[in-house]
């Protein structure tokens, strides 16, 4: 379920004609962040909320909203949207094999998703174009006590 903010904020940038690119360039922060604050998976600061309803037209009121701490995560069902679901597709795929690699690599712990970025390219291709998404993020070795 979209919340209530989401669509009212997806409304505006819609009808302001903006893309998440044109919002990159107002706010200084990546699309992908912006995006996840417009979908209540990240909280902006006072500045970046006001600059971002502003950028929307829309009043301060939604500014507050987006400082809140969001509530993250899709819920517990396999996400049914189509593009959403081949990612998680992809880990159940290769999700052991990437976690033996990163292992390899770098010994027994994670991929910190806070100290992250997520990156989406778009590669032009003859046979069709690519998708390339780029996560960066720090490694967090496990803890001996």
């Amino acid at each position: 379920m979209i919340p209530e903010i989401t669509q009212r904020l997806l409304a505006a940038k819609k009808e302001m004609k903006l893309s998440f690119a044109d919002l990159e360039k107002i706010l200084g922060r990546d699309e992908v962040w912006i995006a996840a604050v417009i979908y209540r998976q990240a909280s902006a600061s006072e500045e970046e909320a006001t600059k971002l309803v502003e950028a929307l037209g829309l009043g301060a009121a939604y500014a507050k909203e987006l400082t809140q701490y969001p509530v993250k995560g899709l819920g517990p069902v396999v996400p049914t949207d189509p593009l959403i679901y081949r990612f998680y597709e992809i880990m159940q795929v290769y999700g052991m094999p990437l976690k033996e690699v990163i292992h390899e690599k770098f010994g027994d712990g994670i991929m910190s998703a806070i100290d992250f970025t997520l990156d989406v390219e778009k590669e032009e291709d003859p046979k069709g174009d690519r998708v390339k998404v780029v996560m960066n993020g720090k490694f967090l070795p496990y803890k001996k006590w």
